[in-house]
């Protein structure tokens, strides 16, 4: 079973997106999760320099991985 969470890509670290729920408060958000950032753009259409300071939606599952990267609207 997996819900679709509100996420923000906060910056890019090397090849890959440090991403963060925004339901995190803002003083917890110094341990983001990381993905290859590749895989967000193809999923979203954004540029991979692009990315940072987007906010997307994704599918959560119940290992907590995050994956089915869509733009908010």
């Amino acid at each position: 079973m997996s819900e679709r969470v509100n996420v923000s890509v906060l910056l890019l670290f090397g090849d890959q997106a440090e991403i963060v729920a925004d339901d995190v408060p803002v003083e917890e958000r110094a341990d983001p999760q990381r993905y290859p950032a590749a895989e967000v753009a193809v999923a979203t259409g954004i540029p991979v320099g692009r990315l940072p300071g987007t906010r997307l939606t994704a599918e959560a599952g119940a290992d907590g991985r995050l994956s089915g990267w869509r733009l908010r609207p």
